[in-house]
């Protein structure tokens, strides 16, 4: 699950349909995935952006659209438990250019038998927008959260059990700069992905 839905005032259109070296950069998290998993849903937050997001997928995608009006991340959540196929759940924001296929692998490895796998940074961070969990789990527990008109993702992992917090030391060993977090969010972030993004190139 890929969650379009936000809007960015900064830039003033659709994050996801930014453009980073060319690219929109839900691609970047859309190719990546593609490797991975059975089927991806990509939750928009209305027709409008569905059908701006409709030729950009191809087969790859199916776009879903917001199941409630109140958007947050939780909403968007809850919409793409409702229509994925597998017992799990890897969910992603469309702004991460850099998401990692091994951390994505290894979270989907260590949430068998578990409720979610959610990576933790040492002073309590988590990053519930980069995790994976037992689709039918959350999706009940992301209901009963927003029928407490409680819309925030952790609110959703505080009505689960047997979660798995993984330790960011722990994913530093697969992704040494932990650039799978690197989310942009300004013009400044955009071009420093750029950068970034050129010395990948150069590297490989």
């Amino acid at each position: 699950m890929i969650l379009a839905g936000g809007f960015s005032k900064r830039f003033g259109q659709d994050k996801g349909s930014v453009r980073l070296a060319g690219k929109p950069l839900i691609l970047y998290v859309v190719d990546v995935v593609s490797k991975l998993v059975d089927d991806i849903v990509v939750v928009a937050n209305s027709k409008k952006q569905r059908e701006a997001f409709a030729d950009l997928f191809g087969r790859k995608a199916v776009v879903a659209v917001d199941k409630y009006e109140k958007r947050s991340p939780l909403v968007g959540a809850l919409t793409g438990f409702e229509k994925v196929q597998g017992d799990y759940s890897l969910l992603l924001p469309c702004d991460t250019p850099f998401v990692s296929s091994q951390i994505a692998s290894l979270l989907l490895d260590l949430c068998v038998n578990r409720n979610a796998a959610v990576p933790r940074w040492p002073n309590g961070y988590i990053e519930p927008l980069q995790a994976v969990y037992h689709t039918k789990s959350a999706l009940a527990a992301a209901e009963k959260a927003v029928g407490q008109d409680r819309l925030e993702l952790r609110s959703m992992i505080a009505n689960l059990s047997k979660v798995r917090y993984v330790s960011t030391t722990v994913l530093r060993q697969v992704n040494p700069k932990l650039l799978t977090f690197f989310n942009v969010n300004t013009p400044e972030d955009l071009k420093k992905a750029e950068s970034i993004l050129k010395r990948i190139k150069m590297k490989g």
